[in-house]
């Protein structure tokens, strides 16, 4: 069984992830599609390649994930099909894969990319403003077939990288950002769970609002309360027990977070 996901910012009002899903079936009918998200912020690069990073590696080797945010559509911009260790990637050259890269390179996967420009794997007319249907289904579907990554285009080995924001160490502990709000209004951050090694008790700012103290749960304070604690990806997230903190703080992408680590005393 082979499975392709789906990651984009077109809605589901339109129809377009159903024409994609048409175009994967109609060429490769035994694939299984999941959906990882169609609300993407339009033209938001950067989320989609959020999503894609926390998503990716708990899928089974094999899984081809298409993601088509594509503020540079019909433009010279490259057609991009990769490995990265045992997962594949069907998109756009605009960054949207810098996350999950970084996270490959990291672990020292194998990785192998390919300008996927050979006609042969898209449909016979392309339009200049849907490549989701007419460039990028077709290549996965034909991934799922059995076609190579060899087979699509000529290799590479420069894809265009997004600067991502990375969390800065200070004298009292860190200062990073917002990177995305979920569909609950949670809010997290670029600071990782490894970045906070240190003990000590820990006060988090975020748009002039003081939270303190690092919780495990959402259920360990009383609703309407805010909280500092690590999302499920190991993400150090701020939530409003049984709310909405981004509605409550007006809470941005980009957003300045600061913690403050007060050093456990000397017993």
């Amino acid at each position: 069984m082979r499975i392709v996901t789906l990651t984009t910012d077109f809605g589901i009002k339109d129809g377009n992830v159903g024409v994609m899903k048409g175009v994967i079936w109609g060429i490769a009918p035994q694939v299984h599609i999941a959906d990882l998200s169609h609300v993407v912020a339009p033209q938001n690069i950067r989320e989609a390649g959020f999503i894609l990073v926390r998503s990716a590696p708990y899928f089974p080797p094999g899984t081809i994930h298409v993601v088509v945010v594509d503020p540079g559509v019909g433009t010279e911009r490259r057609h991009l099909a990769a490995r990265l260790g045992t997962q594949y990637f069907v998109g756009p050259d605009n960054g949207v894969i810098t996350a999950f890269l970084e996270y490959a390179e990291e672990r020292g996967w194998d990785i192998e990319m390919v300008h996927a420009h050979r006609r042969e794997y898209w449909l016979h007319e392309v339009s200049h403003v849907f490549h989701g249907r007419d460039v990028f289904a077709p290549i996965a579907a034909h991934l799922a077939n059995g076609v190579t990554l060899q087979s699509l285009g000529t290799p590479i080995n420069d894809p265009v990288r997004l600067p991502l924001p990375r969390p800065q160490r200070t004298p009292h502990g860190w200062v990073g950002e917002v990177i995305q709000i979920d569909h609950f209004g949670n809010i997290a951050t670029n600071i990782r769970r490894q970045d906070m090694s240190e003990p000590g008790r820990i006060q988090l700012r975020l748009r002039g609002v003081s939270i303190p103290g690092l919780m495990r749960t959402f259920g360990e304070r009383p609703p309407g309360e805010l909280i500092a604690l690590y999302g499920s990806t190991g993400y150090l997230i701020v939530s409003e027990v049984n709310g909405n903190a981004a509605q409550r703080l007006q809470a941005e992408i980009g957003d300045q977070v600061e913690v403050w680590i007060e050093s456990n005393p000397s017993s």
